[in-house]
């Protein structure tokens, strides 16, 4: 049953990554444990869609830059975004705005060497990581008390 639990907050963390933090207190994990099971989702997600990003970028760029002459509103905030903060900022986003997979197919998307990814990817993972797991204790915690 303890192998359920692990394998739900991790799978879980793949997808939306909030959810690891709040499954793992939901189920009673550690701390330690549900940090690293939400580090552990993101990075396979992470992993996963880089190698899919290479396969991705041309399909992408037919959809999206069909009429190289004019740029969308969409199109020129997002390279404002990029130029300004680039793969490191994007990183730090993913875990709160974007999906780990969203994310990563952002930046694998531009062109972002996959060391870069990888290392970003996992500096943001971790500090996100046990950020919203302290978080989410506490939160737990404090109405768990004034209930």
């Amino acid at each position: 049953m303890e192998l359920i639990k692990y394998l739900t907050v991790y799978t879980m963390s793949m997808f939306k990554f909030i959810m690891g933090p709040v499954l793992g207190k939901f189920y009673g994990l550690p701390i330690p444990i549900s940090i690293l099971l939400t580090i552990g989702g993101m990075m396979t997600s992470v992993l996963l869609f880089t190698q899919f990003g290479e396969y991705l970028r041309p399909k992408f760029n037919l959809i999206f830059y069909r009429n190289k002459k004019k740029f969308s509103k969409r199109n020129r905030q997002f390279i404002k975004l990029w130029r300004r903060y680039g793969v490191l900022g994007v990183s730090i986003l993913t875990p709160l705005i974007f999906t780990p997979i969203g994310g990563t197919i952002l930046i694998s998307i531009v062109g972002a060497k996959k060391y870069q990814i990888y290392s970003y990817m996992l500096f943001s993972a971790s500090i996100w990581s046990i950020i919203l797991n302290l978080a989410t204790n506490a939160f737990w915690e404090f109405f768990r008390q004034t209930l």
